[in-house]
């Protein structure tokens, strides 16, 4: 594909300043089964290349899924005229820095192909679950699903970029409703749809699977005649599971150069951070190290090289506290002067990159789990992402799990239910007091990032050990 591309490149003519050409082939398949029946046996196709053209400093863009020398050109052409356009109403020119020369290749870590298993044998399983969750009459409904994507991208420009990377995705998610009366509740594998990663089968059928179907049968039951959480303000523990969305919501958002530049003001789309509050904003405490890390094996958003063909690499974005860089591409980089990192990202062939989230991840401290917990007089430890609220500018949210326990003396108690917590984001990162130690590091991720006018819904990941929180507000209630 690389020489295809570099031979519809050579042949066409525009008189722009750059062009670049990004062709990318997915395929997917989505099973799932409820209740032992299967609901959905899907899989799907798609393949095109999006054309960028760069002319007087602005970049158009536009897309074609008719790979021929006549399907190219007409969208280059379509793409200089966009960009022509654009200059005369420019607000900031890009430069040919924006997007370099890079040669390279990135393939996932695979060990056991999608293939290995027909799609017969995935519904057994799926099938499977769904019947060893049920393990009482009090589970009134279990669900189970995989999603697999395989992803090819080619990346060629005029100034000699050429890129292939090819990625392996899966997701798995399983669930058991139990209901007693009027009570009600869901229990999930680590929340909806948690389970992503890069790799093949050996994230479905592990070594636990089903210790851990069966754990999560259980706690449905269990949280059926559990307290409901307490409203206070205590010492607040999140499992891993947890600090995915937390992580997700109150740091990799706001961080968006194009959000806080107003590009982008999308699904609470403004932030709390300002330009100026980069090298210089106590975002938390000394114990937070947040880093965009695309370089983490297996984990759902790695890669070598954004969709711009910029080179991926392990960064600080928060370090001892202190916000360093945005999550922001070459392009927003030169325009904010803010240090950004390799960001660029679209969901598909049809869609332009835009500054996404990657892997972002908090490093491990010192403790382990044990440690942590012994150390507690009074808190509540919390697990698996429910439900989430944030306003438009990521300062202010309000979070609720499936799951928790009392801490009680250094020990893990009683279990509740319908716990949530809530806070305001520097506040809550400044209470950080404890960060548990890379025994407890665990990485998720989810497929459904939203961002983007037309959308564009993409993979992020997110790593991280248990962490403590001081002085946080939680309460009961439903979600």
């Amino acid at each position: 594909m690389i020489s295809q591309l570099t031979q519809f490149l050579n042949a066409l003519e525009i008189p722009a300043d750059w062009i670049g050409l990004r062709a990318t082939k997915e395929s997917s398949t989505t099973r799932s089964v409820r209740d032992r029946v299967p609901e959905t046996n899907g899989s799907s196709l798609t393949q095109g290349v999006m054309v960028e053209v760069l002319v007087k400093g602005q970049i158009g863009y536009a897309a074609t899924n008719l790979l021929t020398v006549e399907g190219i050109q007409a969208a280059a052409a379509q793409a200089y005229r966009q960009a022509l356009a654009a200059s005369a109403w420019n607000i900031y020119s890009t430069s040919i820095e924006a997007r370099p020369k890079v040669v390279g290749q990135y393939v996932s870590p695979l060990l056991k192909p999608f293939d290995a298993l027909s799609p017969g044998e995935i519904n057994q399983i799926l099938t499977k679950i769904t019947e060893e969750l049920k393990i009482s009459d009090q589970i009134v409904q279990t669900s189970a699903t995989a999603l697999t994507t395989e992803t090819e991208t080619w990346f060629v420009s005029t100034n000699g970029s050429e890129v292939y990377q090819h990625f392996f995705r899966i997701g798995t998610d399983y669930a058991a409703t139990a209901q007693e009366g009027s009570v009600v509740q869901r229990r999930t594998n680590n929340g909806w749809l948690a389970a992503c990663y890069q790799g093949g089968l050996e994230y479905f059928i592990t070594p636990e699977l089903w210790q851990r179907v069966q754990q999560v049968g259980e706690q449905a039951i269990e949280l059926l005649n559990a307290e409901d959480c307490p409203s206070e303000t205590t010492t607040l523990v999140l499992a891993p599971d947890q600090m995915l969305l937390q992580i997700h919501e109150s740091v990799g958002h706001p961080l968006e150069l194009d959000r806080i530049l107003g590009d982008e003001r999308n699904y609470a789309g403004g932030s709390f951070v300002k330009l100026q509050d980069f090298g210089n904003l106590v975002y938390g405490s000394p114990l937070m190290n947040i880093t965009f890390d695309p370089t983490v094996s297996g984990e759902f958003a790695s890669y070598s090289f954004d969709d711009t063909g910029a080179p991926a690499t392990r960064e600080y974005l928060i370090k001892d506290g202190i916000l360093q860089r945005g999550v922001g591409s070459l392009e927003s980089q030169a325009r904010t002067g803010v240090k950004g990192v390799a960001c660029a990202r679209a969901s598909s062939w049809n869609r332009p990159p835009i500054d996404r989230m990657a892997n972002l991840n908090l490093e491990p401290g010192t403790k382990s789990f044990e440690e942590i917990i012994a150390g507690i007089d009074r808190g509540i430890y919390m697990e698996s992402n429910r439900s989430w609220s944030i306003d438009d500018q990521r300062h202010k949210f309000q979070f609720s799990c499936e799951y928790a326990k009392r801490i009680e003396q250094g020990k893990l108690t009683t279990t509740l239910r319908n716990p949530n917590y809530r806070s305001i984001t520097p506040q809550f990162w400044g209470g950080l007091v404890e960060v548990g130690d890379r025994s407890t590091w665990q990485m998720y991720g989810t497929p459904m990032c939203g961002k983007g006018e037309p959308n564009q819904a993409i993979t992020v990941g997110h790593g991280s050990p248990v962490a403590v929180f001081a002085n946080i507000e939680v309460f009961g209630g439903g979600a």
